[in-house]
């Protein structure tokens, strides 16, 4: 299972989370760090099952503003895709 745990405490810009991401799933500079992309690598490019826990998830509310209620309804979106598609092994995610 792909564990990511993405720090909130560390976010201070839609760039920082998108480098976090990157870094924890190892896709570097293949990655384009904005929310189509994001989509693309979360919803068809890593295996699964996947665990994405955003810890002090509060914190980067704060910073990101809207950008943070984009980011998670891209989350949210991958894991009804997931869910459509039936798959057993699936992208989850928790905010804390």
């Amino acid at each position: 299972m792909n564990k990511i745990i993405i720090d909130g405490e560390l976010i201070n810009s839609e760039r920082d989370f998108h480098a976090q991401i990157a870094e924890q799933l190892g896709v570097g500079v293949f990655y384009g760090r904005n929310l189509d992309a994001l989509w693309d690598l979360l919803s068809s490019s890593i295996e699964r099952p996947v665990e994405l826990s955003w810890i002090s998830s509060q914190k980067s509310a704060l910073a990101l503003g809207p950008r943070f209620d984009d980011i998670v309804e891209t989350l949210r979106r991958v894991v009804e895709q997931d869910a459509q598609y039936g798959w057993e092994d699936r992208f989850s995610f928790a905010l804390s």
